[in-house]
């Protein structure tokens, strides 16, 4: 049946009219698609609209932020390394032949025990110088005593007499200077005391330990010359038996570190075992390069699972040390060395926001700077929005030319 032009004419206004939302709405959406969303500058402030929750409500977890009532652990990086006054770096103070190596890597030594013995021509001249300085004060002794007797009975004028007793003091001068040198070469002083005639004192040299401990590094062998260069180390004996982390901690985290407080270390070696330490210095010079103070804390190690230059974490418990704002770790993401989290805004839009972090253990991380206690932020799913923003961002105009 044809339809009449009164019924055209009715009818074509109102499917225009149905077809009209439609197309503008098609319409906005291309535009949309086409516009150019929000950039990684933009969207790290609060005005910025942010990705609509709606799209990804299901996968996403929320929680207001508060500040922690839990037990908090301030966590820093450091590296193990010997303890300062539990390790000696051991060289020769004298010239000479390695005759003897008593000691070898991983040994463990004591306080005294000889590490190796060398044959060294500067003691043989240095006794020599020591036996001739010996005669002459014995010759100038004499000589004072009788220019004083002799003075006693007006037989010698006075400047004899102090010429003699200038000549003494010179005598007794070299001769110190002579005995110290000996000392300086290890000489034992109770061989020394003994009469000239009875000291047996050879041109071997004994090097000994000055620290019980293991021998942790050896560069020397039997035969080799070595030097009295303090930079030519021999031997590295170290107490492994207690060990020191050297951590950093950031300016703003330098009120919650004393020394004397307990600590714990762990390491990537042993993951689910805690060594028990204490913090015993905080530094007083601040990295100006890294904006952090060095923290150092003795750990036990009579295991020895601890090893010198191994990675560590430092933590310590701060729960007493007033109240922090926390939030779970996985909420916080990072993006060009910069850490932000999402913000739920109006209950609809998620909002990027920059925040300054301090890591903390259990889980949480603490908020330095960027939130405040009462704003609601993603703690499930974050990586979700990140990624929808960024393909949002790839999808605008200045990234698709």
């Amino acid at each position: 049946m044809k339809n009449s032009p009164g019924c055209s004419s009715t009818r074509l206004p109102a499917l225009f009219s149905a077809f009209v939302p439609s197309l503008i709405l098609l319409s906005f959406s291309a535009c949309g698609q086409n516009e150019p969303s929000s950039t990684l500058a933009e969207v790290t402030h609060p005005s910025t609209k942010g990705v609509a929750a709606s799209e990804l409500t299901s996968r996403i977890g929320t929680q207001v932020v508060d500040f922690s009532t839990s037990r908090q652990g301030l966590t820093l990086s450091g590296k193990i390394a010997y303890g300062e006054d539990k390790y000696s770096r051991i060289s020769s103070p004298l010239q000479g032949r390695v005759v003897e190596v008593k000691a070898h890597l991983g040994d463990r030594v004591r306080t005294g025990d000889v590490l190796l013995v060398v044959d060294s021509p500067d003691i043989a001249q240095a006794y020599s110088d020591y036996v001739k300085e010996h005669s002459d004060l014995e010759y100038a002794t004499r000589a004072y005593e009788l220019a004083k007797d002799l003075y006693e009975t007006k037989a010698l004028a006075l400047k004899d007499l102090k010429q003699a007793e200038n000549e003494l003091v010179k005598a007794r001068a070299e001769f110190r200077r002579a005995k110290e040198r000996l000392v300086s070469f290890r000489v034992p002083l109770r061989e020394l005391n003994k009469p000239v005639d009875q000291q047996q004192i050879t041109s071997r040299f004994e090097m000994k330990s000055p620290l019980s401990g293991t021998v942790v590094e050896r560069t020397v062998t039997p035969g080799q010359s070595v030097t009295g260069d303090s930079d030519h180390v021999l031997f590295t004996v170290a107490d492994l038996d207690v060990l020191q982390v050297v951590a950093d901690v950031y300016e703003h985290d330098l009120g919650l570190v004393q020394e004397g407080e307990p600590a714990v270390v762990t390491v990537e070696a042993y993951p689910n075992v805690e060594f028990p330490a204490m913090v015993v210095a905080v530094g007083d010079v601040v990295d100006p390069s890294t904006r952090t103070i060095k923290v150092r804390a003795h750990v036990n190690n009579e295991a020895h699972k601890l090893k010198p230059e191994m990675f560590a974490r430092l933590q310590i418990d701060v729960s007493g040390r007033g109240q922090f704002l926390s939030v779970p770790r996985e909420a916080v993401l990072e993006v060009d060395g910069k850490q932000f989290v999402y913000v739920v805004e109006n209950g609809t839009r998620y909002v990027r926001r920059e925040v300054k972090i301090s890591t903390m253990s259990g889980g949480q991380t603490r908020i330095m700077e960027g939130l405040t206690a009462g704003e609601r932020i993603v703690t499930k799913g974050a990586v979700l929005i990140k990624g929808q923003e960024a393909q949002e961002h790839s999808g605008s105009p200045a990234h698709s030319q």
